[in-house]
């Protein structure tokens, strides 16, 4: 269970009278079953998540139809199977939430199975049924019955199941803010402006509802070597809910996950560190603080050291919000099997006289048993194509962990070897059958992505200030991406580096996920510093809360700390808002770079500001000191206070997101017609999946084709094989998997490609028959702002659409 037997009480838990503990953990009475009263109570703190989650798409224009299947979906599509199976792997039980959280993710990693067997066999109209794969077999055979009703969970205390849901419903307040009141479902005007990888997503999962495995939609019948789970879950939504892609892109899915994520983030945190309180912090950690920064506006193309976690995972990578929950699920149980194992490779639950740890506390919670492996593998062959960059960190983060342990005690750690064993098993498989080796462009260059900072090709430095900025732009990448993981350090310390392998385990992935960003160069090396920031929450929650169990707050101490962070939140979020501008350019010059062209300009107001801030610790620090001279309940205490404004400081990126989305366009946000859309969709409405599709869109224009005749450069049209869920047979290429790798911007088959063109502008019947012969095309579809079509085509081809700006033409 967990709560403990510690002297000093966990985060925020109440003790008695006496002294004794009420716990974040409780036993039901004497093992008894919770009265009605008693069940609806401890059920109200996910329904009201679930509620006011439900409010918000409401008033998002979500249809109530939309709402009801998807959460008939997610309950009989991925929980009911999921939590069944979780149940069957697992030893004993721990409580409710646990098993619901984990069977979730198992449920979606059975869903990327009964995918493959449904699309392989052509089953997809059954595929609603497919749950009862699970559910009979539990039923009928009497040794898996016990699994729909187990007894002896630990029921959390509700001080816990607030807190989880508070952080659910406050990331689902910012993702109505800054996504889902700003984004119509469908393009609904012409001067709609959509991100521009939304339709190139939506494609894929289009795309996934009739192949297996999955081509790449604009080229048909080129293979997709990608990491393309992420769309089969989509699909399945589609197939099983039977809600339109629209919908669960722009609506469902992302808060769905977000929510599943953080559930599971608090559940894990309490498990590995066995404080209950852990679970909240790390789940406000990884999803409610966002990267520190001084700069507003801060649009894409001020992300300094790549792809921030929140704003990026809410709407733009899709990939990244499902992998992260399969990655967080991975960690729990490859950290629940190393767990209570020290130095010495010490069973659960023990201890060495005078070494400090936290194996007492972990081991009241029943470990996973053998059945840990058998999840391990589960989560890991989901998470190889969820996101390509979650396995590398943690295998890395498994090395590190054997090394140490190797090193401490001259033993071989054959658990960890074990678990290395299953995990790079499914990379083999993703590297080797599902990328088949592509690169997709990443290439090793040591600070490739960051030594622009500090570039100097004029050699006007001299060798100490080259010194002096090479180190800032560290620093600044550290504070930037990092920040949040500054709990861990108190946890390093107190141990003197004699970490359990638990611990081990979590910094070495907290190590990896940067250090990759500072090797491989390329914009996507940021998503390893998102993996990695998986395990360092985890670790940073664990060593606050023991500088909060040993700052023993009373209640009072508690409530001032609170409304204290989020005071300081709020001053930090409007003095960003209203004096970013003014803050950059006194910084600026106080560096000596007024003009701001220096190649370290960026970095200067987030690093001015962490040493503005510094300053003011600096000095609240003697004065605390000094009060505590006065005040004896002061002292001792302004480490905890400290610690947390330093792990709030990136909190207004948030609160600042919102504000922008309503002010500012994102960067990438490029024009998306609904005339446009709206041919799309007609086509899919009047053709069989199989129907392949012509068109001259191969672009996508900043100003909507403003000017006529304009050069296609940069092959980033999508919207047709997104919105038609049809294949294309040359569409936008930039984002083929061969065009990635080799860095090239022209198509690989200019002889097909002027055959597409040759449909539209030179059309003969020779053509059009070889179209539809060789290549199964159906429709040619016609965007008259690129150019008008021939007028031979309407001979040829029979009109079935126009709209004024798009035309149809059906090849019969």
């Amino acid at each position: 269970m967990g709560t403990t037997d510690s002297t000093a009480p966990a985060l925020g838990t109440p003790t008695g009278s006496a002294g004794r503990r009420t716990g974040s953990s409780v036993p039901d009475a004497d093992g008894a079953p919770l009265g009605l009263r008693a069940r609806l109570t401890a059920f109200l703190p996910a329904a009201a998540a679930y509620l006011f989650l439900v409010v918000l798409l409401l008033a998002a224009d979500t249809s109530v139809s939309d709402v009801a299947r998807y959460t008939f979906y997610v309950l009989w599509g991925v929980m009911l199977p999921g939590t069944l199976v979780f149940r069957l792997l697992r030893r004993r039980p721990h409580t409710l939430v646990e098993d619901l959280a984990f069977g979730a993710v198992v449920g979606l990693v059975l869903e990327l199975a009964a995918w493959a067997v449904l699309v392989g066999l052509g089953l997809q109209s059954v595929a609603t049924a497919w749950p009862l794969a699970v559910v009979i077999p539990f039923a009928a055979v009497p040794r898996l019955r016990r699994h729909w009703r187990p007894r002896g969970y630990r029921r959390m205390s509700a001080g816990w199941s607030w807190s989880v849901a508070g952080t659910v419903a406050f990331t689902s307040a910012y993702m109505y803010g800054a996504v889902l009141s700003r984004n119509p479902i469908v393009p609904d005007s012409e001067t709609t402006r959509q991100y521009i990888d939304l339709p190139y997503l939506l494609s894929l999962a289009g795309n996934a509802k009739h192949n297996f495995p999955l081509t790449f939609p604009q080229a048909a019948g080129e293979p997709l070597h990608y990491h393309w789970f992420t769309f089969v879950h989509m699909a399945m939504t589609d197939l099983v809910g039977h809600i339109d892609l629209s919908v669960v892109q722009m609506r469902l899915m992302v808060p769905a996950l977000a929510a599943l994520a953080m559930v599971i983030t608090a559940v894990v945190a309490h498990r590995l560190t066995g404080r209950p309180w852990a679970g909240p912090v790390a789940a406000l950690l990884i999803f409610a603080v966002g990267e520190f920064n001084a700069i507003y506006p801060n649009n894409v193309g001020h992300w300094t050291f790549g792809a921030p976690a929140v704003p990026l995972m809410s709407w733009a990578s899709l990939s990244l919000t499902y992998s992260q929950p399969l990655l967080m699920a991975l960690i729990g149980v490859v950290g629940d099997a190393l767990r209570g194992r020290g130095a010495g490779e010490r069973g659960e639950g023990e201890r060495a006289a005078g070494e400090p740890g936290d194996e007492g506390r972990a081991g009241r919670i029943p470990a996973f048993g053998r059945g840990a492996f058998v999840l391990t593998a589960l989560f890991a062959v989901a998470s190889s194509a969820a996101k390509a960059s979650s396995l590398p960190v943690t295998l890395a983060a498994l090395a590190f962990a054997g090394v140490m342990v190797l090193i401490g005690t001259r033993r071989i750690p054959w658990t960890i070897v074990g678990l290395g064993a299953v995990v790079a098993g499914a990379q083999v498989f993703a590297t080797a059958v599902l990328f088949r080796f592509e690169s997709y462009g990443l290439e090793v260059v040591p600070f490739g992505n960051i030594e622009k900072y500090w570039a100097d090709p004029q050699q006007t430095r001299t060798a100490v200030t080259q010194s002096v900025v090479v180190a800032a732009t560290l620093v600044a990448f550290l504070l930037n991406h990092q920040l949040r993981m500054v709990g861990m350090i108190p946890l390093l310390w107190r141990r003197r580096l004699r970490l359990e392998q638990t611990q081990w385990f979590l910094l070495g992935g907290a190590l990896a996920g940067p250090a990759v960003y500072l090797v491989v160069n390329g914009f996507n090396a940021s998503y390893f510093t998102l993996a990695g920031l998986s395990f360092g929450v985890l670790l940073s929650a664990w060593g606050y809360c023991e500088v909060f169990e040993r700052a023993a707050l009373p209640t009072r101490g508690k409530v001032a700390l609170a409304a204290g962070t989020v005071a300081f939140v709020l001053l930090l979020t409007y003095g960003i808002y209203h004096y970013a501008v003014d803050w950059a350019t006194f910084a600026l010059k106080a560096v000596g770079d007024a003009k701001g062209t220096a190649s370290y300009t960026p970095l200067v107001p987030a690093l001015a500001a962490a040493a503005a801030l510094a300053g003011v610790a600096a000095v609240c620090g003697v004065l605390w000191w000094a009060a505590g001279r006065a005040l004896p309940a002061l002292r001792g205490r302004g480490g905890v206070v400290l610690l947390t404004a330093a792990l709030a400081a990136g909190a207004p990126a948030l609160l600042l997101d919102v504000q922008q989305s309503r002010q500012v366009p994102w960067d990438g946000a490029w024009p998306l017609p609904a005339s446009q859309v709206e041919a799309a969709r007609w086509v899919r409405a009047h053709s069989d999946p199989t129907d392949v599709l012509v068109t001259n869109g191969h672009c996508r224009s900043e100003n909507d084709y403003a000017v006529p005749g304009a050069n296609c450069w940069n092959s980033l049209s999508f919207y047709l094989s997104g919105y038609s869920e049809r294949s294309v047979l040359v569409e936008g290429w930039a984002y083929s998997p061969r065009l990635m790798s080799e860095k090239s911007g022209s198509f690989w088959d200019q002889p097909l490609l002027q055959l597409n063109e040759d449909a539209v502008y030179r059309p003969t019947a020779g053509i059009l028959d070889q179209l539809r012969e060789r290549h199964h095309v159906r429709y040619v579809v016609v965007n008259r702002k690129v150019a008008p079509e021939s007028p031979d085509l309407k001979t040829l081809a029979k009109p079935v659409f126009d709209n004024g700006r798009m035309a149809v033409y059906e090849i019969s």
